[in-house]
């Protein structure tokens, strides 16, 4: 864990995190309203290194058809949003790895395309709440390893694994999650022929190099300090989460479909761990999901590391054997 956290320092500038109170924060951002919040301990939340916007959110992604791209390797993991009456949009992990947040609109939908690499969450919502549009940015904190969002309309900071507001004037809130899910980019291009893909930013990044070699075969996670998830599950073993309940990949790979409390997960197609070789389609064969209901609808789901699941949800139910 030493050489990770050295790793990850250099390579996108880190800095060891620092002390956690709001009286250090204020000078930053001026405009939140610390006085409102879920937090009850401060100490949870740690700078990841980058300072507000260290990390830059994209606010006008480019697309082009499918067929257009030459850069993408057939295993790279890409987050598919395939809203009704549009074209399907596929978003690679090879440049979420380095903006984590994507401001986005698919038809009429404002959405937030969101991956946190350190809990490999990701995660699209609907942009909209009672008070108006947001769009979101990367505050540079973290919460059990976990991105800390902020909306640039009050600078409220959002949990990104709850899609929820914890700290500023909209605290409680909640963002609607939309159905999407993670596969290869070879299993978009097949199902969806006339399908879009985003464009490369135009930032100075090494688009398709992992930042995070090697992060999950990783003992622990960086910069979390709480406890392991029970059934002897490994911290940063994949799990698919649906509302409060948890099942293991191994126990996906084994059975390769189950249908419990009222869904049914499927195992689809073998992309490649986007944490794992430096060259990110290079990964590992990882495996994918799709979550159905009972009517054949895809379901709103998250695939975040067991670690990240018992954090947030510590009286969740664990789908096991």
């Amino acid at each position: 864990m030493k050489r990770l956290l050295t790793a990850l320092t250099v390579t996108l500038g880190l800095t060891l995190p620092a002390a956690a109170d709001p009286s250090f924060w204020r000078y930053e951002w001026p405009r939140t309203n610390f006085d409102n919040t879920t937090v009850e301990n401060w100490a949870q939340i740690l700078s990841g290194g980058p300072s507000k916007d260290g990390i830059p959110a994209i606010d006008d992604p480019q697309f082009m058809a499918q067929g257009e791209d030459t850069t993408l390797a057939p295993r790279e993991s890409v987050i598919t949003v395939a809203l009704d009456g549009q074209p399907a949009r596929a978003y690679p992990l090879r440049y979420l790895m380095w903006h984590e947040i994507v401001n986005d609109r698919i038809g009429d939908t404002p959405v937030a395309v969101t991956y946190c690499p350190l809990c490999n969450s990701a995660i699209v919502f609907d942009r909209r709440v009672a008070e108006g549009e947001l769009t979101f940015g990367v505050s540079g904190k973290l919460r059990h390893s976990d991105m800390v969002m902020y909306d640039r309309e009050t600078e409220s900071w959002w949990q990104q694994a709850l899609g929820t507001a914890i700290v500023g004037d909209l605290t409680g809130r909640e963002l609607t999650q939309l159905p999407v899910w993670m596969e290869s980019w070879s299993a978009f291009r097949t199902a969806h022929p006339d399908g879009l893909v985003m464009a490369e930013p135009d930032f100075p990044r090494a688009y398709g190099q992992n930042p995070y070699r090697s992060y999950d075969s990783s003992h622990r996670p960086f910069l979390y300090s709480g406890e392991n998830p029970p059934h002897g599950i490994a911290p940063l073993m994949r799990v698919v989460r649906v509302g409060d309940a948890a099942w293991t990949f191994d126990r996906l790979r084994d059975e390769g479909a189950v249908t419990e409390n009222g869904v049914t997960i499927s195992w689809e197609d073998e992309q490649a761990s986007a944490l794992d070789t430096a060259a990110i389609g290079q990964g590992r064969a990882v495996g994918a999901i799709r979550v159905r209901d009972g009517q054949g609808r895809d379901v709103a789901h998250d695939v975040m590391f067991a670690f990240a699941f018992h954090a947030f949800w510590p009286d969740g139910r664990w789908m096991v054997n």
